[in-house]
Protein backbone atom coordinates (compact mmCIF):
# COMPACT_ATOMS: atom_id res chain seq x y z
CA UNK A 1 0.00 0.00 0.00
CA UNK A 2 2.93 2.34 0.58
CA UNK A 3 4.26 1.83 -2.98
CA UNK A 4 1.21 3.35 -4.77
CA UNK A 5 1.34 6.37 -2.44
CA UNK A 6 5.06 6.87 -3.15
CA UNK A 7 4.48 6.54 -6.91
CA UNK A 8 1.63 9.06 -6.77
CA UNK A 9 3.70 11.52 -4.70
CA UNK A 10 6.72 11.26 -7.01
CA UNK A 11 4.44 11.85 -10.01
CA UNK A 12 2.97 14.92 -8.33
CA UNK A 13 6.45 16.21 -7.46
CA UNK A 14 7.59 15.80 -11.09
CA UNK A 15 4.47 17.55 -12.38
CA UNK A 16 4.97 20.48 -9.99
CA UNK A 17 8.64 20.75 -10.95
CA UNK A 18 7.69 20.86 -14.63
CA UNK A 19 5.16 23.63 -13.95
CA UNK A 20 7.74 25.66 -12.03
CA UNK A 21 10.34 25.50 -14.80
CA UNK A 22 8.04 26.31 -17.69
CA UNK A 23 5.44 28.63 -16.22
CA UNK A 24 5.23 32.41 -16.34
CA UNK A 25 6.96 32.77 -12.99
CA UNK A 26 10.48 32.39 -14.40
CA UNK A 27 13.09 34.43 -12.64
CA UNK A 28 14.90 37.40 -14.11
CA UNK A 29 18.01 35.38 -14.99
CA UNK A 30 15.98 32.89 -17.04
CA UNK A 31 14.13 35.69 -18.82
CA UNK A 32 17.26 37.62 -19.73
CA UNK A 33 19.17 34.68 -21.23
CA UNK A 34 16.40 32.92 -23.17
CA UNK A 35 15.68 33.75 -26.78
CA UNK A 36 12.30 35.46 -27.16
CA UNK A 37 9.65 34.34 -29.62
CA UNK A 38 8.30 36.52 -32.45
CA UNK A 39 5.08 38.47 -31.89
CA UNK A 40 2.40 38.26 -34.56
CA UNK A 41 2.45 41.35 -36.80
CA UNK A 42 5.63 42.83 -35.29
CA UNK A 43 9.02 42.35 -36.92
CA UNK A 44 12.35 43.93 -37.79
CA UNK A 45 12.14 46.06 -40.96
CA UNK A 46 15.10 47.44 -42.92
CA UNK A 47 14.84 50.58 -45.04
CA UNK A 48 17.80 51.85 -47.08
CA UNK A 49 17.91 55.13 -48.96
CA UNK A 50 21.26 56.06 -50.47
CA UNK A 51 23.80 56.41 -47.67
CA UNK A 52 21.17 56.13 -44.90
CA UNK A 53 19.62 53.02 -43.36
CA UNK A 54 17.03 52.33 -40.68
CA UNK A 55 16.35 49.09 -38.84
CA UNK A 56 13.07 49.36 -36.95
CA UNK A 57 10.99 46.99 -34.86
CA UNK A 58 7.27 47.52 -35.03
CA UNK A 59 4.26 47.08 -37.27
CA UNK A 60 5.03 47.48 -40.96
CA UNK A 61 3.73 50.68 -42.57
CA UNK A 62 2.57 52.18 -39.27
CA UNK A 63 3.63 54.60 -36.54
CA UNK A 64 3.80 51.71 -34.06
CA UNK A 65 7.58 51.75 -33.57
CA UNK A 66 9.13 50.07 -30.53
CA UNK A 67 12.77 50.85 -31.33
CA UNK A 68 14.62 52.28 -34.30
CA UNK A 69 18.30 52.22 -35.22
CA UNK A 70 19.56 54.63 -37.89
CA UNK A 71 23.00 55.00 -39.46
CA UNK A 72 25.02 56.43 -42.31
CA UNK A 73 26.85 53.93 -44.51
CA UNK A 74 30.18 52.74 -43.02
CA UNK A 75 29.97 55.26 -40.16
CA UNK A 76 29.99 52.74 -37.29
CA UNK A 77 27.62 55.09 -35.41
CA UNK A 78 23.97 54.51 -34.58
CA UNK A 79 21.15 56.88 -33.70
CA UNK A 80 18.68 55.09 -31.40
CA UNK A 81 15.04 56.00 -30.90
CA UNK A 82 12.51 54.35 -28.59
CA UNK A 83 9.28 55.00 -26.74
CA UNK A 84 9.06 55.03 -22.95
CA UNK A 85 6.30 55.67 -20.44
CA UNK A 86 5.93 59.13 -18.89
CA UNK A 87 8.33 59.51 -15.99
CA UNK A 88 10.75 56.81 -17.24
CA UNK A 89 14.50 57.21 -16.91
CA UNK A 90 16.07 59.17 -19.74
CA UNK A 91 18.04 56.22 -21.06
CA UNK A 92 17.68 53.42 -23.56
CA UNK A 93 18.59 50.19 -21.77
CA UNK A 94 19.25 47.35 -24.25
CA UNK A 95 19.95 43.65 -23.89
CA UNK A 96 20.72 40.82 -26.27
CA UNK A 97 21.63 37.35 -25.09
CA UNK A 98 22.77 38.60 -21.68
CA UNK A 99 24.88 41.54 -22.93
CA UNK A 100 23.40 44.84 -21.75
CA UNK A 101 24.14 48.50 -22.25
CA UNK A 102 22.53 51.74 -21.10
CA UNK A 103 22.60 54.77 -23.37
CA UNK A 104 21.83 58.23 -21.92
CA UNK A 105 18.94 59.65 -23.92
CA UNK A 106 17.26 62.92 -24.66
CA UNK A 107 13.52 62.81 -24.02
CA UNK A 108 10.60 64.73 -25.44
CA UNK A 109 6.86 64.15 -25.31
CA UNK A 110 5.79 61.53 -27.83
CA UNK A 111 3.42 62.60 -30.58
CA UNK A 112 2.21 59.00 -30.95
CA UNK A 113 1.32 58.05 -27.36
CA UNK A 114 1.15 59.49 -23.84
CA UNK A 115 4.78 58.68 -23.06
CA UNK A 116 8.21 59.89 -24.09
CA UNK A 117 10.20 59.68 -27.29
CA UNK A 118 13.83 58.87 -26.42
CA UNK A 119 16.87 59.41 -28.65
CA UNK A 120 20.45 58.35 -28.01
CA UNK A 121 23.72 57.64 -29.82
CA UNK A 122 25.75 54.44 -29.81
CA UNK A 123 28.57 52.62 -31.59
CA UNK A 124 27.61 49.78 -33.92
CA UNK A 125 30.52 47.77 -32.48
CA UNK A 126 29.25 47.85 -28.87
CA UNK A 127 28.96 44.30 -27.44
CA UNK A 128 25.15 44.45 -27.13
CA UNK A 129 24.87 45.21 -30.87
CA UNK A 130 27.39 42.54 -31.84
CA UNK A 131 25.33 39.99 -29.88
CA UNK A 132 22.13 41.35 -31.50
CA UNK A 133 23.81 40.93 -34.88
CA UNK A 134 24.56 37.25 -34.10
CA UNK A 135 21.28 36.35 -32.40
CA UNK A 136 18.82 38.54 -34.33
CA UNK A 137 16.87 39.71 -31.26
CA UNK A 138 17.09 42.68 -28.94
CA UNK A 139 15.26 43.57 -25.73
CA UNK A 140 14.52 47.00 -24.31
CA UNK A 141 14.35 47.28 -20.51
CA UNK A 142 12.05 49.85 -18.92
CA UNK A 143 12.49 49.84 -15.15
CA UNK A 144 12.29 46.11 -14.35
CA UNK A 145 10.23 45.14 -17.42
CA UNK A 146 11.90 43.40 -20.35
CA UNK A 147 10.38 43.99 -23.80
CA UNK A 148 11.96 41.49 -26.22
CA UNK A 149 11.86 42.05 -29.97
CA UNK A 150 12.43 38.87 -31.98
CA UNK A 151 12.40 38.44 -35.76
CA UNK A 152 10.07 36.14 -37.64
CA UNK A 153 11.67 33.34 -39.67
CA UNK A 154 13.33 34.81 -42.74
CA UNK A 155 13.68 38.36 -41.42
CA UNK A 156 16.70 37.91 -39.11
CA UNK A 157 19.02 38.51 -42.08
CA UNK A 158 17.82 42.13 -42.13
CA UNK A 159 19.74 42.69 -38.88
CA UNK A 160 22.98 41.44 -40.43
CA UNK A 161 22.44 43.51 -43.59
CA UNK A 162 21.91 46.64 -41.47
CA UNK A 163 25.11 46.21 -39.48
CA UNK A 164 27.12 45.31 -42.61
CA UNK A 165 25.84 48.57 -44.17
CA UNK A 166 26.64 50.66 -41.08
CA UNK A 167 30.18 49.34 -40.75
Amino acid sequence: MRLPVLIALSGLTLAMAACNTTGPGMGLSAASTGAPVPVEGYDWFLHQDGDEARLAYGLEESDDLRIGLDCRKNSGRLALSALAPEGAAHEIHLESGGDTERYPAEAEPSEVNDGLFLTAEAKAGDPVFQRFRRLGWLAVWQADERHPYAPHPGSAERVERFFAFCG
